[in-house]
């Protein structure tokens, strides 16, 4: 097995989505998973605890892009604003394998109410991420986690939108921020 070769984590993310897309969630081994990925069990386990954490593999960066983002907006920058930096920070460190990764993914987890679980937990993490970042600006409170939810949701229908196109020269970004501008109409329209 190629234990040196570099590249190990990304691939292990690639051979679970493919294994969870093409058997289910429930019916494949972290053995499969290791093989497939061309690594050892014990690599697996050295890069997540388990099969589960696959899928929130990028989390930690992409919540981090979202907070320097959010803390890097102008200083007089309203609340969506400020996650619309967030947003264009986050989306643009997203590339073509994040885009192709999106329909098995979403495949896999639609399968597996244990998938769909963690994937809710993610935007649970994403919300609280953006949350903080603006409540570290000074923002209340109600209107903190109000724009972070709405970031979460931009996010989302941002990245549906993204990885149905045949063609991408725009990148994400584009569609989480206009995603983001719909649903901030939508919430003035409230009224």
């Amino acid at each position: 097995m190629a234990r040196w070769q570099p590249g190990a984590r990304e691939r292990l993310v690639l051979a679970a989505v493919d294994l969870f897309a093409d058997q289910g969630y429930d019916a494949t081994t972290v053995a499969q998973i290791a093989e497939k990925a061309g690594v050892t069990k014990s690599t697996f386990f050295r890069h997540f605890p388990d099969k589960r954490e696959l899928l929130v593999a990028g989390q930690e960066t992409l919540c981090r892009l979202l907070v320097e983002g959010i803390t890097e907006a102008p200083e007089d920058a309203a609340p969506v604003d400020a996650i619309a930096a967030g947003l264009e920070r986050a989306s643009s460190a997203m590339g073509p394998m994040n885009r192709e990764l999106g329909p098995r993914l979403k495949a896999a987890v639609a399968a597996s109410t244990e998938l769909q679980e963690r994937d809710a937990l993610k935007s649970v993490g994403l919300a609280k991420a953006m949350t903080d970042a603006l409540l570290t600006r000074g923002v209340p409170d109600p209107v903190a986690h109000l724009a972070a939810e709405l970031g979460v949701l931009a996010f989302k229908r941002g990245y549906t939108e993204w990885m149905q196109l045949e063609h991408d020269e725009a990148g994400l970004a584009p569609h989480a921020l206009a995603a983001l501008a719909e649903l901030r109409a939508a919430s003035a329209a409230l009224g």
